[in-house]
C-alpha cells in the first residue's frame, strides 16, 4: 500500500462512516464513560472503550511517541496501536475518537500526533475529533443539540455514582454491595436514555443516591484521600496505575472531584476571557448564560445530597472559585490551571486534608499548579498533607505507590491510628 503524508494524506471521518465504522476510545473516564458509551449505541454508533491496560501498551506508546510528549499522550497513542495491532478489529472498519478542549495544551495537538503513529502501519484508520472549539473540522464529530444534552447529562450521573460509590465501598457489610449498585444505577440511567426521561435529572439523581444509601455501611472512620491533577491521570486507571483500587486496598476513602467541575471551569474560562483579555464580549455573554444554567443545576443536587443526607455532598463550584482566588488568579487556565489548588483548597476545607496530586510527565502547567501551589495552601491549611506523584513511563508502580504510603503515614499518625 502507497505511503500517504499524515499530514495531509490522511483518511477524513464523515457521517456516512457511522453505520459503516467501530469506533475506538480511550479508557479516559472510566466511571462516566459507562454511560456515555451506551448513549452513543443508542444514537447507533458502534463504540468501544479501550480496556487493554498492559504493560504492552506503554511501549507501544513510547515506540510511537516523542519522550518529550505529556504521558498522557503516551497511553493513548499505546492504546490504540495496541488494539490495531491485536488483530480483534477490521482495519478497514474501524476508526480512533479523541476528545479535544481547544486549550493551551497539547492535547490540543494530539490529533497530528496520533496520525503520525498510524500512518505506516493502519493508513486505512480515520482518526475523529470531539470538539467544541472549531477543531479539525474535516474529521471532526457531528454533535447536535440532542446529543449534546444526552452527554452533559451522562457526565451528571457519572459524578453521582462515582461519587457515591467511592463513599460506601470502603463501608460496605457485605463484599460487593457497592459494586452491586454501581451496576443498577448505570442500567437504571441507560434505561432512561434508551426510554425517555434522561433529562429528569433531580428525579434521576435522587434515585442514584438512593440505591447507594441503601447498601449497609460500617459505622466507622477512615482516612479520606483526595485525587486531584491533570484531568487524564486524575481519572484514568491506566494513567495513574489503579490509584483509586490502590487507596481502596489501604483501608482509605478515594475522593475523587466531580467531572462536572471541569466543565463548569472550562466554561468559566471563556467568561473570564472576555474579562481579563478582551476577548469577545458576546462569546463571553452566551458561555455566562450557559455557565448559569449548569451551575443552577449543581446547586440542585448539592441540596439532594444534604437533604438525603448519607453522602457528602459535591463541591459547590462558586466556592471553588472562592478557594482559588486565594491561591491564584483565575487568568491561570492552562492546562487544568487555578482548578488544581482550588480543588485541593475545598478538600481541605471539607475534612479532606490527605490529597494525591497526580503529575503527568511533559505537563507543565500541571506541575505548576499543582505541586508549585503546596507552599501557598499550607499558609492557609496548615494540616494540609499533599504529595505531588509523576506519572511518567520510566515511574515504577512500586515507587509511586511507596511515595502515597509516606503521606498516608503521616495522615494515620495525625488521625492517632498507627
Amino acid at each position: 500500500m502507497e505511503e500517504r503524508d499524515y499530514t495531509t494524506g490522511y483518511p477524513k471521518w464523515d457521517k456516512s462512516m457511522k453505520s459503516t465504522h467501530k469506533i475506538l476510545v480511550p479508557d479516559m473516564l472510566p466511571w462516566h464513560f459507562l454511560i456515555i458509551q451506551e448513549v452513543l449505541r443508542i444514537e447507533g454508533y458502534d463504540i468501544e472503550v479501550l480496556k487493554n491496560e498492559s504493560r504492552t501498551v506503554i511501549d507501544e506508546g513510547l515506540k510511537h511517541v516523542h519522550n518529550d510528549t505529556c504521558y498522557p499522550c503516551l497511553c493513548v497513542v499505546g492504546q490504540y496501536i495496541d488494539a490495531l495491532k491485536s488483530g480483534k478489529y477490521d482495519l478497514n472498519r474501524t476508526a480512533l475518537m479523541i476528545t479535544q478542549t481547544g486549550g493551551g495544551c497539547r492535547a490540543s495537538n494530539y490529533m497530528s500526533l496520533i496520525r503520525k503513529a498510524i500512518h505506516t502501519e493502519f493508513p486505512q484508520v480515520p482518526v475523529v475529533s470531539v470538539n467544541f472549539s472549531g477543531l479539525e473540522k474535516d474529521s471532526s464529530f457531528e454533535i447536535g443539540a440532542k446529543l449534546f444534552l444526552k452527554l452533559a447529562y451522562s457526565i451528571i450521573y457519572g459524578d453521582t455514582i462515582m461519587w457515591c460509590y467511592n463513599q460506601t465501598k470502603p463501608y460496605e457489610i457485605e463484599a460487593g454491595a457497592a459494586d452491586s449498585a454501581r451496576d443498577q444505577a448505570v442500567e437504571y440511567v441507560v434505561d432512561k436514555f434508551k426510554n425517555g426521561g434522561y433529562s429528569r435529572y433531580k428525579k434521576i439523581n435522587e434515585r442514584l443516591i438512593s440505591l447507594f444509601a441503601a447498601v449497609g455501611r460500617k459505622k466507622e472512620e477512615k482516612i479520606k484521600v483526595g485525587i486531584v491533577g491533570e484531568i487524564y491521570v486524575k481519572y484514568s486507571r491506566l494513567g495513574n496505575n489503579e490509584l483509586e483500587k490502590f487507596l481502596l486496598s489501604e483501608n482509605c476513602e478515594p475522593v475523587v472531584p466531580a467531572l462536572l467541575d471541569f466543565v463548569l471551569y472550562c466554561i468559566v474560562n471563556v467568561v473570564n476571557d472576555g474579562r481579563l483579555y478582551g476577548h469577545s464580549k458576546f462569546k463571553s455573554f452566551i458561555y455566562n448564560v450557559v455557565y448559569k444554567i449548569v451551575y443552577r443545576m449543581q446547586k440542585n443536587i448539592i441540596r439532594q445530597f444534604k437533604n438525603e443526607g448519607s453522602f457528602m455532598p459535591v463541591h459547590d463550584f462558586e466556592h471553588l472559585r472562592r478557594c482559588a482566588d486565594k491561591v491564584l488568579n483565575q487568568g491561570v487556565k492552562m492546562g487544568e490551571g487555578w482548578l488544581i489548588p482550588a480543588e485541593m483548597a475545598a478538600l481541605a476545607e471539607t475534612g479532606v486534608p490527605n490529597i494525591v496530586c497526580t503529575q503527568p510527565f511533559g505537563c507543565l502547567p500541571n506541575h505548576i499548579a499543582g505541586k508549585g501551589a503546596v507552599r501557598t495552601l499550607k499558609k492557609f491549611y496548615a494540616d494540609e498533607n499533599i504529595v505531588a506523584v509523576d506519572y511518567d513511563p520510566s515511574a515504577t508502580r512500586v515507587n509511586q505507590e511507596n511515595r502515597i504510603k509516606l503521606m498516608l503515614a503521616t495522615a494515620r499518625e495525625k488521625a492517632g491510628t498507627l
